[in-house]
């Protein structure tokens, strides 16, 4: 196999440049530039259509205004009355961290090797 040099350019390369060469001798550069901003109008619709299906599909935007956790948090019935930060709702709702590097890098120093 031999080594190519910064100036040298592959077969591929080479037929990839002189197609798009030949395109824009044929097409024009015009053609070209309304191609691209065709496709730039393109996907802001495309944007501004994802968005205004997510606002319009999804009314309840923010938890704090889902019925449902209202219920959860209500003073009267609620199953976690306490609040939101109580010592309750901590315990069942939020994650704890258990460091367990020490034991990945155990395992590397015997030798095992992991697919992470």
């Amino acid at each position: 196999m031999k080594k190519k040099s910064i100036g040298t350019i592959s077969r591929r390369g080479f037929i990839k440049l002189a197609g798009i060469t030949c395109g824009y001798a044929v097409l024009g550069l015009n053609v070209a530039k309304e191609a691209t901003a065709a496709t730039l109008n393109f996907v802001g619709i495309r944007q501004a259509s994802v968005y205004n299906a997510d606002k319009n599909l999804y009314n309840l935007r923010k938890s704090q205004d889902n019925p449902m956790i209202q219920k959860l948090y209500s003073a009267k019935d609620g199953f976690l009355k306490e609040g939101p930060c109580s010592h309750k709702s901590e315990m069942l709702l939020h994650t704890h961290y258990a460091d367990r590097s020490a034991r990945l890098t155990a395992l590397k120093e015997k030798g095992i090797e992991l697919s992470l």
